[in-house]
């Protein structure tokens, strides 16, 4: 995981640069208004006669110049900055972003970052993040996924919230996208970013995919945890929150207040049960 404190767009034989801001404390009301988002376009190549042999008459052979694979997100620094509805101060806010949370980034527009927010577009102040870059699991469906997940961020949690389908992709009537438990949410996520059909509670889903452990997590994997209230008991019974691995530690879940990515604390990870690869 790479962290980043200004911005720059680098182009490079062997890798990508993604843009980059400094970040500190949190935007109260301060912040400078948004200006259009820049395009950059590819420079031609020049035209001209090129040699048509070379050296011993060898033919030329282009050389494939692997790509690395990253995900940006923004981590914000600090409490209380304001997520808005467009790029600038006199946008509303929609929300507040607590330190130490992740958000998708998907673009750029002046001093703002560009993310989603309960299902919509939203706006981050560069002045109050940093921008963090994770390696990709490089499989278009889990990566779709996530971004599924991403999209979510911030939406509320709700006990036993209705679910998207019956377990086997039959729609539910009452489902709510504003509304989401923890085994609801990736329940969604897998199905309108793969089509893939999870069950209904963490008790059931956990039977799903291949189990993996601790040390052979990766990114896309279902993470399984017991809680305060369950870790006594036995067998299934024990499972009581289910979470996505993004990788490095960090997690997109949801658990008794909203959606959010974050790292793993050492209590959670005290109470870890299993890892499911589903993709």
């Amino acid at each position: 995981m790479k962290k980043f404190k200004n911005i720059a767009a680098v182009a490079a034989a062997l890798a990508t640069a993604v843009t980059l801001s400094g970040c500190a404390a949190s935007d109260i009301s301060d912040a400078e208004n948004g200006t259009k988002d820049e395009n950059y376009g590819v420079q031609a190549p020049i035209e001209g006669n090129a040699p048509t042999d070379t050296p011993d008459d060898k033919p030329i052979v282009d050389i494939e110049i692997p790509q690395v694979l990253t995900v940006s997100y923004v981590n914000v620094l600090s409490d209380g900055v304001n997520i808005r509805s467009g790029a600038g101060t006199d946008y509303s806010v929609r929300g507040s972003a607590q330190k130490a949370t992740m958000y998708a980034l998907n673009g750029s527009s002046g001093g703002w970052y560009k993310t989603g927010y309960k299902n919509k577009p939203a706006y981050i102040s560069n002045k109050y993040c940093e921008v963090v870059e994770m390696k990709s699991s490089g499989d278009e469906k889990i990566e779709a996924i996530i971004n599924e997940g991403t999209k979510l961020l911030g939406t509320a949690y709700v006990y036993g919230a209705v679910r998207y389908h019956d377990g086997n992709g039959k729609k539910l009537s009452g489902f709510s996208i504003n509304a989401f438990d923890c085994s609801s949410l990736m329940q969604y996520i897998f199905y309108t970013g793969a089509q893939v059909n999870l069950q209904v509670n963490t008790r059931t889903q956990v039977f799903q995919g291949k189990t993996v452990k601790k040390s052979e997590l990766k990114r896309g994997d279902l993470m399984f945890f017991t809680n305060a209230s369950r870790q006594h008991l036995t067998g299934v019974e024990r499972v009581g929150h289910v979470a996505l691995y993004l990788g490095d530690n960090w997690i997109l879940h949801t658990a008794s207040d909203y959606a959010k990515i974050e790292q793993i604390s050492s209590t959670r990870w005290g109470y870890f049960i299993q890892g499911q690869r589903i993709i």
